[in-house]
């Protein structure tokens, strides 16, 4: 019978690197997490466009489309009921002549003509609010990502695009136009804006840098707990491999 080998000469020490199983998942669970960083102007306007870990839109993006839906839905009633009363009175005024079979044909043709002229002039105006919204929101959304703060002469831009896109096409004197008429009314709505925000407590982008730094100190404290129980499952494995090391009686 061959005799048992010799033990190793002098202690041997094993670290968590030594571990090629630890050490292949080391630089994933205990890489210090980064901290926020505001970024350039335009990595903050593709931002907006981008999904989080939970896969949600920013809140900026998702006012937009509330926003945007909103002022459709503002516009259609804007423009369908004076539509539909209306197209209504002018039915029963060029309808004098006609001849029906009865009193509920004759309110059903009104009543079907109206709804025509709600249909008619409730989409006419739907979307031109609708796209205004979105114009204005999209634009003053992104100057304030860009620059990273909120000022009034964003919105006073952001009326004044939207105004002049709307008017181009009746030429210079229309675009003009348009570009004051955007202005003077991209003032008030952005004051109005800002102070609901200010009521608030917070901006918007005030908010998100709160729940960056948020999130980065809880990524934080994961990150020195893991640290801690790595260190720790690495001092037994040492204490262990020291005792099987040391010379048998």
């Amino acid at each position: 019978m061959e005799p048992p080998p010799a033990p190793p000469q002098g202690p041997v020490r094993a670290s968590a690197t030594s571990s090629p199983a630890l050490a292949a998942g080391q630089p994933r669970a205990l890489s210090r997490p980064e901290p926020p960083s505001s970024g350039s102007g335009w990595e903050r306007v593709r931002e907006l466009i981008r999904r989080d870990e939970l896969n949600r839109y920013p809140e900026e993006t998702v006012n937009i489309i509330k926003a945007t839906f909103s002022g459709g839905i503002v516009g259609v009633v804007y423009g369908g009921v004076p539509g539909f009363i209306y197209a209504k009175r002018q039915y029963i005024e060029q309808s004098q002549g006609e001849i029906f079979h009865n009193r509920l044909d004759a309110a059903q043709s009104a009543n079907r003509a109206a709804t025509r002229g709600f249909i008619r002039y409730g989409w006419r105006w739907g979307w031109r609010v609708a796209a205004f919204v979105a114009i204005f929101n999209t634009v003053s959304t992104a100057m304030s990502a860009y620059r990273d703060k909120n000022s009034l002469s964003h919105f006073a831009v952001a009326g004044g695009c939207t105004g002049a896109l709307f008017r181009m096409h009746l030429g210079l004197r229309g675009l003009v136009g348009g570009t004051l008429f955007g202005t003077l009314l991209g003032v008030p709505a952005g004051a109005l804006l800002m102070a609901m925000q200010k009521l608030a407590g917070e901006t918007l982008i005030e908010r998100r840098k709160r729940e960056q730094w948020e999130l980065y100190e809880q990524k934080l404290a994961e990150w020195r707990t893991r640290l801690s129980i790595t260190e720790n499952i690495s001092k037994e494995m040492d204490d262990v491999l020291q005792e099987g090391a040391s010379p048998r009686s």
